[in-house]
């Protein structure tokens, strides 16, 4: 199973993503863990979510080979509704997500951790949105929440990553950390989050969202309408066979 739940005694649960060889999710897992993201956050014994993952990276995105295998447009909007129903279950959670990213954060990686309310990361990890290669659009919604505007213009249109040490910098990274201490670090975050009053914690969280400037569903949904249009064109089918072909 590569969506792994596991709960704690102290209120914390553990999401682990585990789907070797890079953590590149096909439809199925997207809902997967959609789905324990929302049961997470209703099971009122947990006091916070943090979401990590097994393996090289913390995520790289849609499984783009799943999308060519697939005939029709069926794998398309399967991820496309996938990444949506996740990133919202992040973001929606009636508790605080804590994501504890290792190596790349790619992608769909960029939509899950822009939509966590902290991150941790390695000192190995880093960010990107490399749908502009890939004939698509999508997570800059996301990519918006962890730099300002003009760097994160300047990285959506080159598909340039940014390190987790640079991200320190902009606030949007708590704790740089030696892979190594990686999960130690986000358990101590969310355990100080966990010792308090959960009553208070998820109105916070509610009143948190309620004043966000964007919001980050509707901004998201709108940016998958250009990629179904750069699909129906046939552009993106065009780089997706360019990228499984180059082996990606």
């Amino acid at each position: 199973m590569p969506i792994i739940p596991a709960t704690r005694d102290d209120g914390i649960r553990v999401v682990t993503v585990d789907y070797p060889p890079v953590n590149a999710l096909p439809v199925a897992a997207w809902h997967d863990l959609a789905e324990a993201i929302t049961e997470a956050g209703r099971d009122e014994r947990t006091h916070v979510v943090v979401l990590r993952a097994e393996g090289r990276g913390f995520n790289a995105g849609v499984d783009i080979k799943e999308m060519q295998e697939t005939s029709g447009f069926h794998a398309l909007l399967g991820a496309n509704r996938g990444c949506y129903r996740a990133f919202k279950a992040v973001y929606e959670c009636p508790v605080p997500v804590v994501a504890a990213v290792q190596g790349f954060c790619l992608g769909g990686g960029v939509g899950l951790v822009g939509n966590a309310d902290t991150i941790i990361a390695s000192d190995d990890a880093y960010f990107g949105v490399p749908e502009v290669d890939r004939g698509a659009l999508g997570a800059a919604t996301h990519l918006a929440r962890l730099v300002p505007p003009h760097l994160m213009r300047t990285l959506y249109y080159t598909s340039r990553t940014i390190t987790a040490e640079q991200l320190l910098t902009h606030g949007s990274v708590l704790e740089v950390v030696p892979r190594a201490e990686l999960d130690e670090a986000a358990l101590r975050v969310a355990a100080e989050i966990a010792a308090k009053d959960p009553r208070v914690i998820r109105a916070a969280k509610e009143a948190l969202n309620g004043i966000d400037p964007v919001d980050v569903n509707h901004s998201y949904r709108f940016e998958q309408g250009f990629t179904f249009e750069l699909n129906l064109a046939g552009v993106a089918d065009e780089h997706r066979d360019r990228f499984v072909e180059q082996g990606g």
